[in-house]
């Protein structure tokens, strides 16, 4: 089975603010029109395509990867996906049809609508005719992706692939429906700064973000060939199903124990050797218990860590919300960075916890750290619920 490595990264975030702010990128804003051109491609592309399109040019940037042959192209794939897409396109065309019937409707509609279409767009913008593949597995859509990206890889279909997710749904009624289900943080909108706090004892709900990551993914010896930098190797992707609730884990968090173990059985690695665990963390009280229990059943067996204070774990979300759809590859992002730069990021408005909750969280400020091998969880409504493990080469 063929190796695949990290070469490149870019993200669109909402870092703080949960929107992501609008204004020149010299400021670190977002302008639609610094990246996409405005005649051809911006009036066609749903916002998660642009904030994909953006985040895709800044990783293969980064990865110095620009491919002119026909046949370096045909090994190059895109794999990305969103959780809902292009809401405000379902809204205002439900709207429009309603006042004044179908032919009232763009015809833009369709192709702004269909979640494959981010993948579609970057593919088409760089002429990459390798694996086109899209994943849309609510919050675990950014992990699926990469995983799936890596095993085009590993069997020879690809030998490079973008990977990744893109959401871009904040609008009153989608906001209106997680807060129906009881998803959301309330009790902090005079502060909400402070809604987002995973692991936290106060926690009640997360904080709906918006944006966008991408991985490069390589095969080994082709980075090699090209002298790329490599971040980490991806070396396993677990991915399982709680089969019981649409939005509840199970308490014990077996799903997310199920996930876990299967990513390193897939890497051929023990609990033990795991540095640190992203954990999707989303500052649910459901939700981060079970996640939580679950990294303790695992990493606490006869192959884990003696105590629970040996296991490193943070939520970034709380310093980004949570991206949905594009969750996963932002948190894979984040993860791959603590292996190349040793610092782990923190968890941001993490002042008390329980008694249960007795790992490090790092809590409020990074923390130095060498990090071999770190895993980042990723779960979904519906049950759906990945793992990605990724080491230094």
């Amino acid at each position: 089975m063929r190796r695949v490595v990290v070469t490149g990264l870019g993200a669109v975030t909402p870092l703080g603010v949960a929107v992501v702010p609008r204004g020149s990128k010299a400021d670190g804003c977002w302008d639609a029109t610094e990246w996409i051109t405005r005649d051809q491609e911006q009036r066609k592309t749903a916002l998660f395509a642009q904030y994909a399109l953006a985040a895709t040019h800044e990783a293969l940037e980064d990865a110095n990867w620009k491919p002119t042959t026909e046949e370096s192209k045909d090994m190059t794939g895109v794999c990305l996906g969103s959780g809902i897409g292009n809401f405000d396109e379902v809204f205002n065309t439900s709207i429009t049809y309603n006042n004044g019937g179908y032919r009232k409707v763009s015809p833009l509609f369709v192709p702004k609508l269909l979640i494959n279409l981010g993948a579609g767009h970057i593919s088409m913008k760089y002429g990459f005719t390798g694996p086109n593949h899209s994943v849309s597995t609510a919050c675990t859509t950014g992990a699926h992706s990469i995983g799936d990206a890596s095993r085009f890889i590993a069997h020879g279909d690809a030998d490079i692939m973008v990977a990744g997710g893109a959401e871009s749904c904040i609008h009153p009624l989608a906001i209106g429906g997680f807060a129906r289900c009881r998803s959301l943080a309330t009790d902090f909108n005079e502060n909400p700064e402070k809604a987002s706090r995973p692991f936290d004892r106060e926690r009640q709900g997360f904080v709906v973000g918006e944006g966008a990551a991408v991985v490069i993914l390589e095969e080994l010896e082709h980075a090699h060939s090209r002298n790329a930098h490599i971040y980490a190797e991806l070396k396993g992707y677990g991915c399982s199903a709680d089969a019981s609730h649409i939005t509840a884990p199970h308490e014990d968090g077996k799903g997310a124990f199920s996930a876990m173990r299967r990513a390193l059985k897939n890497a051929n690695l023990p609990p033990s050797r795991i540095d640190y665990i992203n954990a999707h963390g989303t500052s649910t009280v459901v939700g981060d218990a079970a996640e939580n229990a679950a990294i303790k059943s695992l990493f606490l067996g006869p192959e884990g860590k003696p105590k629970s204070s040996d296991i490193n774990v943070s939520s970034t979300k709380g310093a980004i919300g949570h991206l949905l759809g594009g969750a996963g590859a932002i948190e894979a992002a984040f993860t791959v960075l603590a292996i190349d730069k040793g610092i782990i990021p923190p968890t941001i408005n993490l002042e008390n916890v329980t008694e249960e909750f007795n790992c490090n969280y790092v809590p409020n400020f990074a923390q130095e750290k060498k990090v071999q091998v770190a895993l980042t969880n990723s779960f979904g409504f519906g049950g759906t619920n990945s793992s990605l493990c990724f080491a230094k080469l």
